[in-house]
């Protein structure tokens, strides 16, 4: 059976590409964005109580994985290299391109009668189709005692963050425009960000974009990831 499935609005993010964007939603709790909806689903009816929850489910569609082959067996992130089946995983590559992410609510925008959501916790792109947005529920999505097979708890950082002092004395006046963006920068990278290529290929210098922003970071030992520099994309 096939079905159709329509955009009720779109993700613009401060992560502009895939790389550097993290794994999973609220990974980096300071990682912002706003959800535009298009009409006439960006009328304020549609959104009267939205106000009362904290938390929403954000439902989407993995625009850029959408033509590629749907693998049954991958090697999920923090697995260690391990293989397992595509319904044990979160891949997005997928045979609907679905995806989920729980993501807290910052606020309610109106503009002229149309209504757009602030988030953040984010893990979509600039420019992902959203498909729904749901009410986190905390007395029936909550689940204390869940079990998550090869992921029992939250991984750990990997590499400790450190700013060069032109980064430093850079971030202290881009502050006052990108909310957070230091702790943003250090949530980012102290997972590092590299796709598995990158990191088997010994890759140690690259650049990440963040809002319209361009970081270049080194990693100059197994324990320390470096921003070198923080300049206009």
């Amino acid at each position: 059976m096939k079905f159709e499935l329509q955009a009720i609005g779109v993700m613009h993010s401060c992560f502009k590409q895939r790389f550097g964007t993290p794994k999973q939603a609220r990974r980096a709790p300071a990682a912002r964005g706003w959800i535009e909806f298009y009409p006439p689903y960006d009328r304020a009816e549609a959104f009267v109580g939205l106000d009362g929850f904290s938390h929403l489910w954000v439902l989407f569609l993995f625009h850029e994985n959408l033509d590629k082959e749907v693998q049954l067996s991958v090697q999920p992130p923090h697995a260690d290299g391990a293989t397992y089946g595509l319904w044990a995983s979160r891949s997005p590559n997928r045979p609907s391109g679905i995806g989920q992410s729980l993501v807290t609510l910052e606020g309610m925008e109106t503009d002229k009668g149309k209504v757009r959501l602030h988030v953040k916790g984010i893990d979509l792109i600039e420019g992902t189709p959203v498909i729904d947005v749901k009410p986190y529920l905390p007395y029936v999505d909550a689940i204390p005692d869940a079990r998550s097979a090869f992921l029992p708890q939250t991984p750990e950082p990997q590499f400790e963050v450190v700013f060069s002092p032109q980064v430093e004395q850079r971030l202290t006046g881009l502050e006052e425009n990108y909310r957070d963006l230091r702790q943003l920068i250090i949530e980012v990278l102290q997972h590092d960000p590299r796709p598995p290529e990158l990191r088997n290929a010994g890759r140690r210098i690259f650049t990440l974009p963040l809002y319209d922003l361009t970081l270049r970071v080194k990693i100059l030992d197994p324990a320390h990831i470096t921003v070198t520099e923080v300049a206009p994309a």
